[in-house]
């Protein structure tokens, strides 16, 4: 096999039908799933709510499966408290796992303030939030949608590097993991995406923090990529880009190929 850990890979960028306008996979068919695929973890990261928390949690721990239950926040362009429509309609996606109780409860805590207080269009956490419940918690850099890969992407490397260092000051230096999505297959990648990866590496080096290849999951097979392009359809009247790739869950050997060069999410599950 060409990665030693090819036994090894965990989902840790996981969508279910709780996401509502941009999920398929059922929580216990994604559990299922992990448990085929001889995987000992898995993350949950819906967007911007928990729903799903408690019935993932019971599944996985039926299942002898690690949950690591988490959330794919939205965080405000500002502060959650601004709401201008020509600045604030701008939000980024930021991938938070708990690793322990205490991160639960903090999770929880700032998810409903970003009900509360942060919502504009979709529920968003601000850096304060961030810094104020990053005790317990896990942060990965983030999907293209991040503040990090906007900031590479607009060759500001410094405020990049100033980014991590904020995530290091909230949940601890062996906590911030620079999130790598590999999808090899997308128009993204090749347009852009593929460029940055030597910086993020350079980065990841400078902090000594690992680089982690996440797999951005919305359904279980290939094959139903049809089937959640027509969801987004409907739930968005036709508003959103339809997914160009391969969003499945994908199994070891998949993951292996995409990720031999980063590690597999196990530093991440041995945390939680």
């Amino acid at each position: 096999s060409m990665c030693a850990h090819h036994d090894q890979f965990i989902h840790l960028h996981v969508h279910s039908h709780y996401s509502f306008l941009d999920g398929l996979s059922k929580v216990e068919d994604l559990v299922k799933k992990a448990k085929e695929f001889g995987m000992n973890a898995l993350a949950l990261t819906d967007h911007g709510g928990m729903y799903g928390a408690i019935e993932f949690y019971k599944a996985c721990k039926d299942a002898g499966i690690k949950p690591l239950v988490g959330v794919e926040t939205y965080i405000a362009n500002r502060s959650r408290f601004d709401k201008d429509s020509q600045l604030d309609t701008k939000r980024y996606h930021l991938t938070l796992i708990a690793r322990n109780t205490i991160g639960y409860k903090n999770l929880m805590k700032a998810v409903s303030k970003s009900y509360m207080e942060g919502f504009y269009y979709k529920p968003r956490m601000d850096k304060e939030l961030l810094k104020q419940y990053g005790e317990g918690i896990i942060c990965l850099s983030g999907c293209p949608a991040s503040e990090f890969i906007s900031l590479l992407r607009e060759n500001k490397n410094k405020e990049a590097r100033e980014l991590i260092a904020f995530y290091i000051e909230c949940f601890g230096k062996e906590h911030v993991f620079i999130e790598v999505m590999n999808h090899t297959e997308t128009d993204f990648y090749h347009e852009w995406y593929a460029r940055l990866i030597p910086e993020m590496k350079k980065i990841s080096e400078e902090f000594g923090i690992l680089m982690v290849g996440t797999w951005d999951s919305h359904y279980l097979c290939t094959d139903d990529v049809e089937a959640h392009n027509t969801l987004l359809n409907i739930n968005t009247a036709g508003g959103m880009e339809p997914l160009n790739g391969n969003f499945s869950f994908i199994n070891q050997a998949d993951a292996c190929k995409a990720f031999a060069d980063y590690a597999q999410g196990l530093d991440l599950a041995h945390q939680a």
